[in-house]
């Protein structure tokens, strides 16, 4: 039996992983989705954290690697967190009671 390449085992995991995470997101119901989002929110602020001490790296001849990198670890976090804040808000509202217009009283 020959040996399977790793770029096409690498390949055929990522494949995986997008179907799996694509099914997991769309069965979560309304109810579970604020919490979930608010986790969600809080791996995201880790990793901008972390990005900000790769941005700020002062390392030799490769640093611009670790810079770039902590940049758009930071940028790509920041707009998470963002839609998922904007989400959750949308989310939230979707409980709320409709307030009905008042009649005027001519």
């Amino acid at each position: 039996m020959e040996h399977v390449d790793p770029t096409v085992f690498r390949l055929a995991i990522f494949v995986l992983a997008i179907f799996v995470g694509y099914y997991v997101v769309w069965s979560v119901t309304p109810a579970l989705h604020t919490p979930l989002m608010a986790v969600t929110n809080a791996i995201s602020s880790v990793i901008v954290v972390g990005g900000l001490i790769a941005a700020a790296a002062l390392t030799g001849g490769d640093g611009w690697i670790a810079r770039g990198a902590g940049v758009a670890a930071v940028t790509l976090a920041s707009v998470n967190i963002f839609g998922g804040f904007m989400v959750t808000r949308r989310m939230l509202a979707m409980y709320r009671k409709k307030e009905r217009p008042k009649a005027d009283a001519a």
